[in-house]
């Protein structure tokens, strides 16, 4: 699928990715440097916006905790955090449990889900941010139902054409997107990305574009019940031009955390 032209020009055809200090964001290891840091992208956010001309409250930060220890969690409770993004199901619920004392604090699944696992996000999750199949929404909504709760989806598009991220194509996405009214405990949010990986901050962009066009084309045509407000994209090193671009959540770790012992190949499973 041809990547739509933007409605408008980029705010700022200058904005790059930061990938290239991928690996160099200090530890936070107090609150106080959880504190900074949060403040900091908050700043970024901020500043994307005006660009961009957009309400900074159409923005959700989600911190990104995936390998983090618990302490570590505790500390970005402490600074303010309440919702955290995390990629393996079973860590996710390993921390769920660890941190029960934290009544409030809630857990986004952003990463690929196996059927198997579905019962485990049934149980804890608040937001899953990876759909892409129906045998996977089946086995959600048939677990969901037994618990007695409800879900927060948003649809995984592959909008870089690689073949090693998981997510729709985006041809495939209307037909998909038809069929999730027979899944009553899912509701439907909008669609999620992962850019490219790279340093080329135009071809970053263009899978943004991508993101937003087809979601705009989706709306046209969705059925009842299937909200697609949300647009999830963009993480520590390309968030700014996702938000140029129209995103409503940017998952953010390493800016927040400080940088994994691994790169991200590593921590994003992909397709074998």
């Amino acid at each position: 699928m041809q990547a739509p032209t933007p409605a408008t020009p980029p705010a700022d055809d200058d904005t790059q990715t930061r990938h290239a200090e991928h690996g160099r964001y200090p530890q936070a290891l107090t609150v106080q440097d959880f504190q900074r840091n949060l403040a900091a992208i908050q700043a970024r956010i901020l500043a994307a916006c005006q660009r961009a001309g957009r309400d900074p409250s159409q923005v959700r930060l989600l911190p990104v905790s995936k390998t983090m220890d618990e302490s570590r969690i505790r500390l970005a409770y402490a600074a303010g955090c309440r919702l955290l993004g995390e990629n393996k199901v079973q860590e996710a619920l390993r921390k769920w449990e660890g941190t029960s004392d934290l009544t409030d604090l809630r857990w986004s699944v952003i990463g690929h889900l196996q059927t198997n696992k579905a019962k485990l996000v049934a149980r804890f999750a608040t937001e899953f941010q990876a759909l892409d199949s129906l045998r996977v929404a089946e086995a959600l909504d048939r677990r969901l139902q037994a618990e007695g709760r409800a879900l927060d989806v948003f649809v995984q598009v592959n909008t870089s054409g690689e073949p090693s991220k998981y997510g729709l194509p985006p041809d495939e996405a209307a037909a998909f997107i038809q069929a999730l009214p027979a899944f009553t405990a899912l509701k439907v949010r909008g669609l999620m990305t992962l850019a490219l990986f790279s340093s080329d901050a135009v071809r970053v962009r263009q899978c943004f574009v991508l993101l937003r066009g087809l979601r705009d084309q989706l709306r046209q045509d969705a059925p009842a019940g299937i909200a697609l407000d949300e647009l999830s994209m963009g993480m520590s090193g390309d968030f700014e031009i996702a938000i140029e671009e129209g995103a409503t959540v940017v998952r953010v770790g390493q800016a927040i955390f400080g940088a994994r012992a691994l790169p991200d190949s590593y921590y994003w499973p992909t397709q074998t």
